[in-house]
């Protein structure tokens, strides 16, 4: 079984056991963020509500609002891997990670449910490692996404299994950081985690905008595109909500009917250009 924690990495691996036989497989994919939102007691019943609440409520000021959301629950998908390595004492799971806090926050999150299959549990992190891209050059991924398929032939040779010190070591650090709660979390290098409050993008946000109206999903795109440290488009979305709730952005439209109906720009500056001229350049 191989575990990936992005979308977009189940065609990838798909398309990676076209090219090497050797690792036909199951692939599941872990799809909650914890790198953001709330972890506090997430281990119960009453923590994970918490969770799903906040989701909930990120959801409702998002571009996903008027879809029918299924609310995600990594729970069952632990409980049907548990079962599969408990009725096949041969299966494996290789969890595939890159080098960044999504990743690496997903698999804090799984090993504390796997100590018991010490040795049948290994891990493929791409931590700082070259590969090369289409145009043949030298580039160091974040995202396992970022890799062509045919560099992960090469890729399999890092498999290693999770060792004892680390099933004893990791649960500890996602203690830590349940402990610390905070809103987000970032890598700092290797696996180390760090809290940061909901704040903590707020300025990628604002650099993205100016004293011109601009339409909303644009401002959701740019921000995505441009950040170093990358996170989810509706934690963005958010963020954009809660600062104009502080008046450091200005909203004109109707938020009811989307982001594609508002435009934005930064709060308390009169804009360079009327609004009207700049929703016809966009």
């Amino acid at each position: 079984m191989h575990i990936v924690f992005n979308e977009s990495e189940l065609a990838l691996m798909k398309e990676v056991m076209m090219l090497d036989a050797t690792l036909a497989g199951e692939v599941i994919l872990i799809r909650d963020d914890y790198a953001v939102g709330p972890l506090a007691g997430i281990d119960t019943e009453e923590g994970w509500t918490i969770r799903q609440e906040w989701w909930q409520d990120l959801l409702r000021h998002s571009h996903y609002k008027e879809n029918e959301i299924t609310p995600v629950d990594d729970r069952e998908t632990m409980k049907l891997i548990t079962e599969k390595l408990d009725q096949d004492p041969e299966e494996q799971l290789w969890i595939w990670m890159g080098q960044n806090q999504h990743d690496v926050c997903g698999y804090f999150w799984m090993i504390p449910q796997l100590s018991t299959y010490q040795g049948r549990v290994m891990v493929l992190y791409m931590n700082n490692l070259p590969f090369i891209n289409d145009k043949g050059q030298l580039f160091y991924p974040s995202w396992l996404q970022e890799i062509p398929a045919r560099e992960f032939v090469k890729a399999k040779k890092l498999a290693r299994p999770v060792t004892l010190s680390e099933f004893e070591v990791d649960p500890d650090e996602w203690r830590r950081l349940a402990e610390e709660n905070g809103s987000v979390r970032v890598l700092e290098g290797g696996k180390k985690i760090l809290s940061k409050d909901e704040t903590f993008y707020d300025t990628e946000i604002l650099k993205n905008l100016n004293a011109d109206w601009q339409k909303g999903w644009r401002v959701v795109s740019n921000t995505l595109h441009r950040m170093k440290i990358k996170t989810g488009d509706v934690f963005i979305e958010w963020r954009i909500k809660m600062l104009v709730d502080l008046g450091k952005i200005d909203l004109a439209g109707e938020a009811a009917r989307g982001w594609k109906d508002i435009d934005l720009k930064l709060g308390g500056i009169p804009s360079a250009t009327a609004k009207s001229e700049n929703e016809n350049d966009n």
